[in-house]
């Protein structure tokens, strides 16, 4: 962008900008507008969600696995305080999500399964779809979220129809569509910190039954509100500015072909992720006594910038009983972002340091100089067979990164001294299979196969070592893989409002290559993972469809799993596998209609997750931190066997209460209050006092007024209103540094609908 959007300060929003965000405005009916002219048996019963968890849509009661969808006004309510992709977690069960860069590249956890690495390259077990296009670079996996239908949460192992890198599971992000309808919406939020949280879209036809179009703006910003106090700087760090957008066309020339096409755009200037220095007393996991959440000591610099954008183009087109899908997008980003990783200033032998023992300064940065993805999927798919549907499918994915890292002598003016490059080349392609056949009337089997091939290539050179250690490089390695993947489920109808399912899966994780050589004079790679999971459901829909409720449980068994063994003693990146890793579970969910303008929905998961490999160790903390583990077989090293994975709460727990009263006239008053729990979790594959937190229960109040057209809705709302204070990770060579949750936010928010 040529221009950008601020506002605060000494910055200000352009005029094109207040003239594009008055003329938007609404597409899709909140819930509660829907109640409001809804009658009264419509409002006692719950709508069935339909979901393309199998790559055609179904109902979410028919599709034989563990899933969660998060739509309508339950989603809108937890993303108007301007939070970035974070604010799904905990909010389904078994999902959990953190970031070591912030408003960027988020990590994702799914029944314990995720991975901690914060490289450039690194790769995932849980797999990121915008409209059907797999996200595999965690920079890309980082997209904000707005005007979207619905989010699906498939919990894993998704090896068959999807992507590649699925043994955790998927979420997927469906876009809402362009309509033949002129609507859309503007939704604006004002709160904490000069916060502003805009969306909006307007869709509608071009050509009547030809072309349709939807436009999505996405603005949102706040005041930096972090003290500096080691510069003497009021509200130094944490501000941001985001701009997205989306522009979308459908078209439909003929009766038996479709197309959709769309564009996006990304833009971020903000501050990366603020650590703190000596968070937590040593040999404890409570935060020390003179912590505050709004203020920092640092002596580095501290920024981050990322732009993105891409395409899609789904085209569709049905010949007799048989449809042809080709599905083809596009993703480019670059990013920058640079930290004071000691989070606080100067060194033990260079005074005055602090706050606590800083026993060497720390900062670095690094940046995806440039990214490109590309992904072609083509599939032919049965739509007229009644007892056997099928469909089969090519995959292909190209990927090539170039990424830097830097370091920077702070205590000499904050000077470079070191720099690394890596380049990564991706070439994978998959053919799938798949079928569901229906037996009896109320018997159903479904199986699938999927056949992958991974080839990853790999560079990294050292330039300038900030330890005196010279150039290295450059070091290349290759890492290869061709795979099976498959999965077998039984569904029976007992009723028509009970379905208990079976389902056993498999998927993997290609190789993995790791080259931060800033630190470190060699690369590591990581075999590939894989995963075998047995699942058992039972899907109710009771009392006239005022009950849903889903409840699972699972078993796994994953070989070889890629771990990443990050900082400990050296400030270095080691992958490695695990002989093998056993974890079982529960998952339930419900919405029940309490009648009298009340609903209630309900989720919960118990997660155990353990380490079965009597060799594995690893170096623990450089810090002085209180290690639990046993001492390893070579020296200086801790045995992890036995272990329960990083970032894998046992149990996961969320709530959300709606109450709805009509006023005189026809308008209503609409409240609604909403939590998120998770157990204690560990930040390293070590386990530790101080590397770790107890709990997390963030809450969210929401009060609003709508029109009786349901055209205008003008609420006020508060996110995490205990102002819970949790860590959310930490860094482990140098301090016991650390990062926390979002502070409190309140604010005021106003929908405008046509």
């Amino acid at each position: 962008m040529s221009e950008r959007l601020f506002i605060g300060n000494d910055r200000v929003l352009n005029l094109q900008a207040v003239v594009l965000l008055a003329l938007l405005s609404c597409a899709t009916p909140s819930a509660a507008q829907q109640a409001l002219t809804s009658g009264p048996a419509a409002q006692r019963a719950f709508e069935e969600i339909t979901v393309t968890a199998r790559k055609q849509e179904q109902r979410a009661f028919d599709v034989p696995l563990s899933l969660s969808v998060l739509r309508g006004e339950g989603l809108d309510r937890l993303r108007a305080s301007g939070m970035d992709i974070r604010f799904l977690t905990n909010r389904a069960p078994s999902l959990q999500i953190e970031s070591g860069f912030g408003r960027a590249s988020p990590r994702f956890y799914i029944r314990g399964l995720g991975n901690t690495d914060f490289d450039m390259n690194a790769s995932q077990p849980v797999s990121v779809m915008l409209d059907g296009i797999p996200l595999e670079n965690p920079f890309l996996k980082g997209i904000p979220i707005f005007d979207v239908e619905r989010v699906e949460v498939l919990r894993g192992p998704q090896g068959t129809l999807f992507g590649r890198n699925t043994p955790a599971g998927i979420l997927k992000f469906e876009s809402a569509l362009p309509t033949w309808d002129l609507e859309g919406y503007s939704r604006l939020s004002y709160g904490r910190f000069n916060g502003v949280n805009f969306e909006g879209a307007v869709s509608g036809p071009l050509i009547p039954s030809v072309l349709a179009a939807r436009a999505s703006l996405l603005v949102q910003r706040r005041d930096d509100w972090v003290d500096n106090a080691f510069s003497g700087e009021d509200d130094a760090f944490a501000g941001y500015r985001e701009v997205a957008g989306r522009m979308q066309f459908l078209w439909t020339p003929v009766e038996n072909f479709s197309g959709r096409f769309k564009v996006q755009v990304r833009d971020f200037d903000g501050d990366a992720r603020m650590f703190r220095a000596n968070v937590v007393r040593q040999g404890r996991s409570d935060l020390g006594p003179g912590f505050r959440r709004d203020k920092v000591w640092h002596d580095g610099k501290n920024s981050q910038t990322l732009g993105e954008h891409g395409f899609s183009a789904e085209m569709q087109y049905t010949l007799g009983d048989f449809r042809l899908i080709s599905l083809t997008g596009g993703e480019w980003l670059d990013s920058f972002a640079r930290g004071d990783v000691d989070g606080g200033f100067g060194a033990v032998w260079s005074p005055p340091s602090g706050p606590g023992l800083i026993p060497f300064p720390s900062e670095t940065a690094d940046g995806v100089s440039a990214l490109r993805q590309l992904t072609q999927e083509v599939r032919l798919e049965s739509t007229a067979w009644q007892r056997l549907d099928w469909r089969v499918g090519f995959f292909y994915f190209h990927e090539d990164m170039e990424a830097e890292g830097f370091s920077y002598d702070t205590l000499a003016g904050n000077e470079q001294n070191g720099s690394i490059r890596q380049q990564q080349r991706t070439e994978a392609w998959a053919v799938f299979g798949a079928a569901t056949l229906t037996l009896t009337e109320n018997l159903e089997v479904a199986a699938g196969i999927r056949v992958s091939e991974d080839d990853k290539r790999f560079e990294a050179e050292r330039l300038v070592s900030p330890i005196g250690s010279g150039p290295l490089g450059p070091l290349r390695t290759r890492a290869r893989a061709l795979v099976p993947s498959w999965d077998l489920s039984l569904r029976y109808r007992v009723t028509p409002g009970m379905q208990p399912y079976v389902r056993v899966a498999s998927s993997f994780r290609a190789p993995s290559v790791q080259g931060r050589l800033l630190f470190s004079d060699e690369v590591s790679v990581a075999d590939t993972e894989d995963i075998i999971s047995v699942e058992a459901g039972l899907k109710l829909r009771l009392w006239q469809q005022r009950l849903h409720l889903d409840v699972a449980a699972y078993h796994f068994w994953m070989h070889d799993q890629q771990l990443t063994a990050a900082g400990g003693g050296t400030n270095a990146i080691r992958l490695l596998n695990a002989d093998r890793t056993i974890s079982r579970g529960v998952e339930a969910e419900g919405s029940l209609n309490l009648g009298y303008g009340l609903r209630l929905t309900a989720g919960m998961s118990y997660n155990y997750t353990r380490l079965d490999d009597s060799d594995l160790a690893v170096q623990p903390c450089g810090s002085p931190c209180t290690v639990l583990d046993p001492p390893g077989a070579v020296p200086g090293t801790v045995s992890i066997d036995g272990n329960r994975l990083p970032q894998a709460p046992r149990w996961i727990a969320n709530a959300s209460l709606s109450y709805m009263r009509l006023l005189p006239g026809g308008s209503a008053l609409l409240f609604s209050t909403d939590w998120a729990y998770r157990s204690r979790i560990n930040f390293f594959l070590y386990e530790s006092r101080e590397y770790r937190d107890s709990y997390l229960l963030e809450g969210g109040l929401r009060l609003a007024w709508l029109s009786a057209e349901g055209g205008l809705e003008v609420a006020a709302f508060g996110r995490n209103i205990l102002n819970d204070v949790s860590r959310t990770g930490g860094i482990d060579f140098n301090n016991l540094t650390g990062h926390v949750n979002e502070p409190p936010l309140w604010g005021i928010e106003t929908v405008v609908r046509f």
